[in-house]
């Protein structure tokens, strides 16, 4: 029993170790990686090379499908493009499977040190982030020697070397357990790697050639679960490739005999043999469908047809929140900033139509803005999810502020939306419904506030933009200046109440609530200026919990 538990905690290692390096990459290669990637789709032999080089980095071939589907999702790739990208980085994943099958036990100690140490003195930074590629290196250099040993004991004891020798060979099982294991493991490579440290003394090489297989459609499986809930666009390009290893893989079942035979009298190392069959497979299917990709995206665009929402507008749809961007937190956080001003932009088009709304009488428009508010809603709820759904140990101190700033940012627009649907609700009810207008000093009151409002609603998403100290300590002198404006403006609405001003005494409990509502929404707007102002370390602590009320 205690072999056993070594042996699955050396394969546990083994996963951590590739989780490790794939995140360790992508979080110091990421956007450049993409951009790659982006810039190599002149033609299909190009969009396969960079396919090949940005998964032999990234060490998954599922990273690089998920980048990939996002650019097909946004429309800055053609499908084809992008199938030839997944057929190059199967022949990469199956490259690095080659180079770990040697022995390199002797590295891992080294990476082990040199990962911890830079990782520890320089967390945050690249630097630290590079550490983190060379612990899983050296985890997984580690994990390959224990899995050897581990299984080295294993086949020594009687119960197993009679276990094994009545197994025998059932090539759909050994594909479907393949697939089970790289679907949990989250990685094809680790996957291979086991079955080639088992084929030695353990499960025999045509068993872990049929894993292999497996391995292979696993990973094409695992892009397609991973997009399952993403929009047709996103889901082609793993369709495409699952396509491609299902054929493959139809077509491998019976060539493995011939290989085999082939193969095995130059090559005596059933481990070796193991990588060579999962890089000979790769380079089979990369040859036979590199010329097909456009009639397997006819077949997937057939069977995932794009269609226009005829439900929702472009204002309804979170269109930056990538999901393939999440690996790399940098850019993850980016998506999600972009998307709070989309968010901010609906709020602004909601609050500029309340002057119209209140100079015309416009039910009907008043209807449309706050309807919107469902929108700002649900772009909040999304851009919510999708923070929480980035790792926020991988965050750097200044990615973690400016998580921490989208939050904040996103549930002031929420608010102000609230705020803003209550507003129009008040002026139909108590303006509209009723025929009645404000006084002409009154109304220019409310304009003058109201223009102030915009204003400062554009100087807080410049703020939010920039991180600018200036302009956030500008915007707070903005919030004293409005409070100021309110008082002040609630004072003479009184007056003129006292010289019995009809059109005042109509209107007068709307008018004080509209004034009040507005110096709110301008509140929840000179928010954004105090998480940049603290971090920037010039707010002082009286400042920061008059915010925060």
């Amino acid at each position: 029993m205690k072999h056993l538990l070594d042996l699955l905690a050396a394969i546990a290692l083994l996963v951590w170790g590739t989780h490790l390096v794939r995140a360790g990459v992508l979080r110091v290669f990421g956007s450049n990686l993409r951009q790659f990637l982006a810039a190599s789709m002149g033609n299909r032999i190009t969009a396969a090379l960079s396919g090949l080089g940005v998964t032999a980095l990234v060490q998954s071939s599922t990273a690089t499908a998920l980048i990939t589907a996002s650019f097909v999702g946004r429309g800055l790739i053609a499908l084809p493009a992008a199938l030839a990208v997944m057929l190059g980085a199967d022949v990469g994943t199956a490259l690095m499977a080659v180079v770990f099958s040697f022995d390199l036990s002797w590295l891992s100690p080294l990476f082990i040190f040199l990962g911890v140490t830079l990782f520890i003195s320089r967390q945050g930074t690249q630097v630290g982030d590079f550490g983190r590629v060379l612990i899983g290196l050296g985890l997984l250099l580690l994990a390959l020697r224990l899995i050897g040993s581990a299984t080295g004991v294993l086949t020594q004891n009687p119960a197993v070397q009679l276990m094994l020798e009545s197994l025998t060979s059932d090539r759909m099982l050994e594909i479907l357990l393949g697939a089970v294991l790289a679907v949990a493991a989250y990685s094809s490579l680790a996957v291979v790697l086991l079955a080639s440290s088992l084929a030695v003394q353990v499960v025999g090489l045509d068993v872990a050639l049929g894993i292999v297989l497996g391995a292979n459609l696993g990973s094409g499986l695992l892009a397609v679960i991973t997009t399952a809930k993403a929009g047709n666009s996103t889901r082609q390009v793993p369709l495409g490739n699952l396509l491609f290893k299902l054929l493959g893989v139809t077509i491998a079942i019976g060539l493995i005999p011939l290989w085999t035979r082939f193969m095995e009298p130059l090559v005596q190392d059933p481990a070796t043999l193991t990588v060579l069959f999962h890089l000979s497979f790769n380079l089979m299917v990369g040859l036979l469908f590199i010329g097909l990709t456009t009639p397997i995206a006819r077949m997937v665009n057939r069977l995932l047809p794009l269609k226009k929402s005829k439900d929702k507008s472009a204002l309804e749809r979170p269109n930056h929140l990538d999901p393939s961007a999440l690996a790399t937190p940098s850019l993850a956080i980016s998506c999600a900033a972009r998307e709070a001003m989309h968010q901010a932009d609906i709020v602004e088009t909601m609050l500029r139509g309340v002057l119209t709304v209140i100079r015309n009488n416009d039910a009907k428009l008043s209807q449309d803005l706050r309807k919107l508010d469902d929108t700002v809603d649900d772009l909040y709820s999304s851009i919510k999810y999708y923070l929480t759904k980035i790792s926020r140990q991988q965050l750097s101190e200044e990615e973690g502020r400016r998580w921490t700033d989208i939050i904040s940012f996103t549930i002031n627009m929420e608010q102000i939306g609230d705020t803003v649907e209550r507003v129009l609700l008040d002026i139909e009810d108590k303006k509209i419904r009723k025929g009645r207008n404000f006084s002409e000093a009154g109304m220019a009151e409310i304009t003058e506030l109201h223009t102030h409002l915009i204003d400062n609603l554009r100087l807080g998403m410049s703020v939010f933009l920039s991180g600018n100290v200036r302009d956030a300590q500008k915007l707070l002198e903005e919030k004293v200046r409005f409070r100021d404006m309110e008082r002040e403006y609630a004072a003479t609405h009184l007056d003129r109440l006292s010289v019995m001003t009809q059109q005042s005494m109509d209107t007068s409990a709307l008018h004080l609530d509209l004034i009040s509502d507005l110096k709110r929404i301008n509140s929840h707007i000179c928010s954004i200026a105090y998480p940049i102002l603290d971090s920037a370390g010039v707010l002082a602590p009286s400042r920061l919990r008059e915010g925060l009320k």
